[in-house]
């Protein structure tokens, strides 16, 4: 009987101690992360935006005044914007166009296969009211960005993207990454292709989105892969795929 009591006593102490743990790890982290995300109005004049603090969009638009016939008709490659900034809304609908969430289990815009979504999309932003230069993370499922960091890196992507002008004249570059190990791990090298594909599809639903707007862009392929990488400091799993620069026309 003694033998039973000392193993459950054991198991009882390994339960509590992981309980703590995980109690004083929630405790541990940043405050910024777990907090909701806020209209941008309740940041602006804020020059000191910290690391994960959460910038709501304005609900996207799901019933549009252009029809999909007219958008298809109208997409075009743009590559010169005008000096306006671009509103908030457009920068979110463009991003709800690319990974928006379309239902209650977490389906998007875009296919991806077997559902293993191995997007991120992140903004570099020069020009968008109501929103500091910097990078940002977009977060489908709260439908908001999340700050990254406060930098104009605009004139070092420029250089990497291989002095094209559109990345310092757009309001935004809209930066497509992967994690290519949420579809590999499940289908093996041929995930790649899946994950290739899936870029694909997202670029396609930006510049329809883009055109139904009336705004400009255009796809960049061609770029320092590894400069563009270290000049955004995504983060170790992703990969830069795309850029789409977004402005006014």
């Amino acid at each position: 009987m003694k033998k039973y009591l000392t193993i459950f006593a054991v198991f009882a102490f390994l339960g509590l101690a992981a309980l703590i743990f995980k109690v004083g790890s929630r405790s541990m982290t940043p405050a910024s992360e777990n907090s909701p995300a806020r209209p941008a109005e309740e940041y602006r004049g804020n020059t000191h935006l910290n690391p994960g603090d959460m910038i709501a969009l304005p609900e996207a638009v799901t019933r549009g005044e252009m029809s999909l016939e007219e958008a298809l008709l109208k997409r075009r490659s743009v590559r010169a914007y005008s000096e306006e900034a671009l509103g908030l809304g457009e920068l979110g609908q463009l991003l709800w166009s690319a990974q928006g969430i379309t239902n209650e289990r977490g389906f998007r815009t875009a296919p991806s296969a077997g559902a293993t979504f191995p997007l991120e999309m992140f903004v570099v932003v020069n020009k968008v009211d109501g929103l500091e230069r910097g990078i940002y993370h977009y977060k489908p499922f709260e439908h908001a960005l999340r700050f990254k960091r406060q930098e104009d890196v605009a004139e070092d992507l420029f250089r990497a993207c291989l002095s094209q002008s559109m990345i310092l004249d757009a309001g935004a570059v809209l930066v497509f990454a992967a994690e290519f190990q949420r579809t590999t791990g499940r289908y093996g090298q041929r995930g790649e292709r899946y994950v290739h594909n899936e870029i694909g599809h997202a670029g396609q639903n930006v510049h329809l989105q883009a055109a139904a707007l009336n705004l400009g862009t255009v796809v960049i392929g061609a770029y320092r892969d590894e400069e563009v990488e270290d000049i955004l400091r995504l983060g170790d799993p992703y990969r830069v795929l795309y850029l789409m620069p977004v402005g006014k026309m």
